[in-house]
Parts: C-alpha cells; structure tokens; sequence
C-alpha cells in the first residue's frame, strides 16, 4: 500500500463561494431546474468565451446531443467526428439517429485531422440538395463535430473553410477546452454551435452539467425548448415536439457561478503545472510532453506525455501501473472509436495516428490545486520507470 497521499488525475478545486452560494440556494427553496443561478451561470459562461446565448444542460453529453439536433442532424445522417475522444461524442450523434465518420488525429496537434476532413469532402462526397451526400453510401453528411481534447483547440481554419463551401454545419465539442483559444478566439465560438462540459473532473465543474453556446438566437431559442420538455403552453401542459429533461439544477449552477469567478486562476494554475512538467521532462530521452500549436492558446486540461518504451525504457501500461502503486493516478488515452465495440463499425478516415497516440499517451495529475510538492512526486515517480 502507497504510503504518501493519494493524488488525483483531476479533482475539483472548489476554493471560492460554492459553499455560501449553495446555503443560499436551501435558504431560499431554489434547489431544482430553475432559479437565479441558472441564468446567472449561462451568462456567465456566455460573457467568458464572447458567446451571445447560452443553454444550460444537465450534462456535456446533453449539450452535444441538444446541439446536433438543433443543428438538423437527423436519422440516417453523418456527421464527421473525431476517432480520438470520449466515446459521448459519437455516442450524441447517435441518439439523434445518425452515424460518426470518425476522422484520424494530426500528429503534429493530436486533434482532428484537417486535411482528411476536406479530402473526404472533396473527393468522397458529392453536392446534394441539402448539403452533401457520400457517395458511398448515398447518405447526407449534415455536420463537422471537431473535438478540442485535453484543452487544446483543433485547427479550425481549414475545417470552417471546408464546411463552408460544402454547407455545412459545425458544431464544437469543447467539452474539454473552456479557456483556450484559437488564433485569439474562444475555443467554442469558432463554429455554429458548440457544447462544454461541468463534470466534476473538468478545469471548472457543477458536480455535472453542460452549456450550448451560440451566436444565433434561434438556435439558442430552439435549444432552450428542447431541452426543457418542449413545452409550448407556459401554463398548461402542452408539448409540440419530442423533448427532453436536460436542464440544470439551480444549486450545480450556484456551484458553476463560483467556480466561473475564478475562472482565470485555475486556467493560469493548469497551464503552470503543464509548464512545470514540459520543464521536468525536457531533454528526457523516449518522453514527450503533450504539443502546443503556435496558434494555441491551449488550457492544458489534463497535462499528457507520450512514451515511446524502445527509448524511455518503458512503456506506458508500464509508467501507469507504477504511479498507481506510487499512489498516483494517471490515465490513458481514450481507446479510438474506430476500434470499440459501440462504434467500430463506423468509416474511419485513417486511424493510425490516434492508434498510436492511445498506445503511447498518459494523463498525469493535473488539478488546478495541485501542489509543488505533490508535482514534484509525479514527475520522480514516472522518471524512475527509465530503465
């Protein structure tokens, strides 16, 4: 058993007024789906990344799904998506009747390639009435879902570019990357839609809970009506589409406010332990801190090295297993979609290079409450797995 303190991958760092806010919230009965919280917490969301509205949701996996429909993605549609994320994002194409075309990672930035999203629209797709149809299969590809992983944005120059003069729609996930920025931009504020995520392990968290941001306000309108049942009377209980109870509670939204009035601190405190490590290892032979485009603004959500076990000496089953008996905890990659049960039998534009990545990737602690001391541990532990 590991003597030292355990240390998290990504824990909560509720430091501010969660607690009072919260006491307000029982104090004043306003504990469930509405409340002064909400909209103060969308707002604040909103004004952070420049967003004109902003759509409260029970979780990012909700937000992604109430984004993809009120983009039109519908049955029997594709939308292109990362292969190297959290299975939710293509799990929230699903559920709204379409498939993922799951596109391969940049080496140079691990995101979504931009070279095979134009390729695939140039050369595999034809004009359609609504946009453009696969040849292949003769279905319509609706949207582009690039995923920012780890806090690092995707280029996105070449994929709006692509969209554009192919139609279509895109929609962020930003799950990952509140706080970065891309050529200067919010991450999130660079396509039609976008989703962020709350969970407890994100750089700013409710507990749970997602957002849709927006600059149009009749999706943010749209979004709004499906997400709290559709209900078209604001009296009696009529409804005039399938809805959906994804909306969030007034005390995770009063934890959300306190969390976003420290927003700059905990995005100042995860790119601080991302340099401190980019420091420690550098010049390591075989240890690859995680890149950092000349473009990026990145948050450095979770700090991740590669590990390339013919040179470092060991691979990263190997550093992982170690750090766990050191009493840290670290993470793989996400296993590629192409290569799981649930959507393995989507197209995959190459796959290579995420193959690669969750082979070699490791998320190492990474709170914004992450002490020297307890860094300083991390880095020891992975340099002694050198041979």
């Amino acid at each position: 058993m590991p003597s030292d303190p355990f240390i998290p991958l990504s824990e909560p760092w509720l430091a501010g007024n969660e607690a009072a806010y919260l006491a307000d919230c029982v104090a004043t009965n306003w504990v469930s789906s509405a409340g002064p919280y909400v909209d103060r917490f969308e707002g604040m969301v909103a004004g952070a990344v420049g967003a004109a509205h902003a759509v409260a949701t029970a979780s990012g996996t909700a937000a992604l799904h109430t984004a993809l429909m009120v983009a039109g993605v519908g049955p029997g549609d594709l939308v292109l998506t990362s292969t190297l994320t959290f299975i939710a994002s293509a799990n929230a194409i699903a559920y709204t009747g379409a498939e993922p075309v799951l596109v391969d990672a940049d080496p140079a930035t691990w995101q979504m390639d931009p070279a095979r999203v134009a390729a695939y629209l140039a050369e595999d797709c034809a004009p359609g009435p609504d946009g453009p149809v696969e040849k292949a299969s003769g279905r319509r590809v609706a949207a582009v879902m690039p995923v920012h992983i780890l806090g690092h944005p995707v280029d996105m120059d070449p994929i709006l570019a692509a969209a554009r003069a192919h139609r279509l729609v895109v929609v962020e996930d930003a799950t990952e990357s509140l706080g970065a920025r891309y050529k200067g931009r919010a991450a999130g504020t660079l396509g039609d839609l976008a989703a962020f995520s709350f969970n407890g392990n994100k750089l700013v968290t409710c507990g749970g809970g997602g957002m849709v941001v927006t600059g149009d306000g009749a999706l943010a309108a749209r979004a709004r009506h499906l997400t709290t049942q559709a209900k078209s009377d604001p009296v009696e209980s009529e409804h005039d589409a399938l809805g959906y109870n994804y909306r969030l509670t007034n005390i995770q939204a009063a934890v959300g406010c306190a969390q976003m009035e420290r927003l700059d601190t905990m995005v100042a405190a995860r790119r601080r332990i991302a340099a401190a490590y980019r420091d420690a290892f550098a010049g390591v032979a075989g240890l690859a801190f995680m890149p950092a485009a000349d473009w990026a603004e990145p948050v450095f959500w979770l700090s991740t090295v590669r590990i390339d076990r013919e040179i470092f000496g060991a691979d990263r089953r190997a550093v992982l297993a170690r750090l766990a008996e050191k009493g840290i905890q670290a993470r793989p990659l996400w296993q590629p979609l192409h290569r799981g049960a649930v959507h393995g039998g989507a197209r995959c534009l190459g796959g290579a290079v995420a193959e690669a990545l969750q082979d070699q990737a490791l998320s190492l602690p990474s709170s914004g409450s992450l002490t020297d001391a307890d860094q300083a541990r991390v880095v020891a532990a992975v340099l002694a797995c050198r041979a």
